[in-house]
């Protein structure tokens, strides 16, 4: 028998969590349940679970302070925030801190449902593609590594998010509006121009390889060469 993927789910609000608990335990998941966020990451450290569920707002400790702890030593397992805030700030927001989705209550479960079982599935993804090839470079998505002739690069989170929705579509155009929702959320105008901040410091960091260029392709987004 296949092995139960083991969740996370934390919301202060029992009698809704208990509800979502039993609705994915119903549905093959494995949750562990809790009331607030020092919990939360306790039983994260303890159980390694496959993804998390999280409230925005919880006691102790809030879901944005519980990503970015997690996000320190952790920059693979899948993240949702359910909250009840609906300013795009609050979204950007948490994508900032290391989230990978955003959902806002009142919620459907099956929604939840098709939104964890994607993230599972990228994950998944993400972790056979240890070393990228990049022309003469090799990146390494886990390690936030780029490597090459022996040189190591460290990179950021951003930086390697970016990147690897480029080296998805290799030699091939990537949406720009595509890559900000994935990444920023959302894709206004100040979240264009804070990627094409980090555009250019990956330009920087593959310089090395004349063969490996990100061109930018005008109207539509971009095109990682190589």
């Amino acid at each position: 028998m296949k092995d139960k993927i083991k969740i996370l789910l934390a919301e202060d609000e029992a009698a809704l969590g208990m509800i979502v608990k039993e609705s994915l335990e119903t549905r093959g998941f494995d949750v562990i349940f809790c009331e607030n966020g020092e919990e939360a990451l306790e039983q994260y450290k303890k159980e390694q679970p496959e993804l998390l569920v999280l409230d925005v707002m919880m006691p102790k400790m809030d879901g944005f302070s519980v990503v970015k702890e997690i996000r320190k030593t952790d920059l693979n397992i899948p993240i949702i925030f359910l909250t009840s805030k609906s300013r795009s700030e609050d979204v950007v927001e948490g994508f900032g801190h290391g989230g990978n989705d955003y959902l806002k209550k009142p919620f459907s479960m099956e929604e939840l449902i098709v939104r964890m079982h994607a993230l599972l599935d990228r994950r998944k993804s993400k972790l056979e593609l240890e070393n990228i090839e990049i022309g003469q470079y090799r990146f390494n998505f886990s390690k936030q590594e780029l490597v090459i002739n022996g040189s190591e690069q460290q990179l950021t989170h951003r930086e390697s998010q970016l990147l690897y929705q480029l080296c998805e579509n290799k030699n091939s155009v990537t949406n720009r509006s595509l890559i900000l929702n994935e990444i920023w959320g959302d894709d206004d105008y100040f979240n264009a121009r804070s990627m094409d901040v980090f555009i250019t410091k990956l330009r920087k960091k593959l310089s090395q390889d004349e063969a490996v260029q990100i061109l930018n392709v005008r109207g539509f987004g971009y095109k990682l060469v190589c």
